[in-house]
């Protein structure tokens, strides 16, 4: 599904996904602080992952070549794209999203 996504420059869908961190970014600090890391898929595309610390825990032990579990909205980028709202959602306008991380949910 991402494949296809990512081939058809679609955004604003729901996915799901597993795959393995294979770069550790800094934080982004502009307004709603976000944690931010890459995952390659087994297809070899790689996502950006945009997870907000402001609503949800960050992921203090993700190490490169860690498996991770992802749920939240795809984004289209030239790159492969980019997941976010990977967290509950306030103001429950919008799906609640989460990363799975060594048996311990981010929401």
């Amino acid at each position: 599904m991402l494949r296809t996504l990512f081939n058809e420059g679609q955004s604003n869908v729901q996915v799901h996904g597993t795959g393995t961190v294979i770069s550790l970014l800094a934080d982004d600090l502009d307004v709603d602080r976000h944690q931010r890391f890459v995952v390659e898929l087994k297809s070899g595309q790689t996502l950006l992952i945009s997870h907000n610390i402001d609503l949800a825990p960050r992921i203090d032990e993700l190490s490169l070549n860690d498996q991770i579990e992802f749920f939240g909205e795809y984004e289209w980028n030239e790159k492969g794209g980019v997941v976010h709202w990977t967290h509950h959602d306030p103001n429950k306008l919008h799906a609640d999203g989460w990363l799975f991380h060594k048996n311990e949910i981010y929401q």
